[in-house]
């Protein structure tokens, strides 16, 4: 069993430290962003992955940056392979 902890999805990271804080609903921040209800709210419960163009809009309403955003889904993404993608069959390459 790993001791490595496994990184938030962006969606619990933007409920925990920019919704609930805020006291934004994901409907509002939805409206905000000019984007449809369902796709912040999906996002917040973990059902989809961020999109480079939430992170966009994201980074512009929370002046942060896209790249903090898609940083995110990233070490998200890479946690889960790592916990289903069975590499130790591929033998590295050479040199000649």
């Amino acid at each position: 069993m790993s001791l490595l902890t496994h990184p938030s999805h962006p969606g619990e990271v933007l409920s925990e430290l920019y919704l609930g804080p805020l006291g934004m609903k994901a409907p509002t921040l939805a409206k905000q962003l000019r984007v449809p209800r369902t796709r912040i709210e999906r996002l917040v419960k973990g059902e989809t992955a961020l999109t480079a163009d939430t992170a966009m809009r994201l980074a512009a309403f929370f002046q942060t940056t896209p790249e903090y955003w898609m940083n995110l889904q990233r070490a998200w993404d890479l946690a889960r392979a790592r916990e289903t993608i069975d590499v130790s069959g591929i033998k590295p390459l050479e040199a000649a």
